[in-house]
């Protein structure tokens, strides 16, 4: 009753009209406009929803190709390490064997000139021999005066050898 007596609310046909078309605008809200703003807003929550939903898909497929990276950078690293010890396993394995090759090629070498040294020496003691056997028959021929046999001619031979290696020897 205050509000009536200062006049500021008059309840009079203008507030009934006021209060009709109000509650018709309400109505109107309510029924066409409210449930297309609501069905808006549902959608968009559930456009956001998917999108996070993708998203937290995306973020959970790319950690998963991030570890299957990691994983394959590590299967590399360590075949890589493989390899690298299999190299210089082989390396040492070849230099192993290329040294025996060349001990071997050396001791050969080696024990060939050896053999030729010996061949030599005795080729050169033979020779040596053969002149000192010639000179004692020729020798004996003058101071004898006369050939000798065959047989007396070798005895004679072996003891000047014998007599020359004892020298020598």
């Amino acid at each position: 009753m205050y509000l009536a007596d200062a006049q500021l609310l008059a309840i009079n046909a203008t507030f009934w009209i006021e209060l009709a078309a109000f509650v018709l605008m309400l109505g109107i809200l309510a029924r066409y406009v409210y449930p297309r703003i609501i069905a808006a807003a549902e959608e968009r929550q559930k456009a956001i929803a998917a999108e996070l939903e993708g998203a937290e898909k995306a973020r959970t497929e790319a950690e998963e190709q991030r570890q299957k990276a990691q994983k394959q950078l590590e299967d590399a690293r360590a075949q890589a390490q493989e390899i690298i010890a299999g190299a210089s396993k082989s390396a040492d394995q070849l230099r192993e064997e290329l040294k025996q090759k060349a001990l071997e090629e050396a001791k050969r070498v080696g024990e060939r000139a050896r053999e030729e040294i010996a061949a030599e020496r005795q080729k050169m003691l033979d020779s040596v021999r053969q002149q000192v056997a010639e000179l004692v028959v020729e020798a004996t021929e003058r101071v004898i005066g006369e050939s000798l046999d065959g047989a007396r001619h070798k005895k004679l031979i072996d003891e000047a050898i014998r007599e020359v290696a004892a020298q020598r020897g």
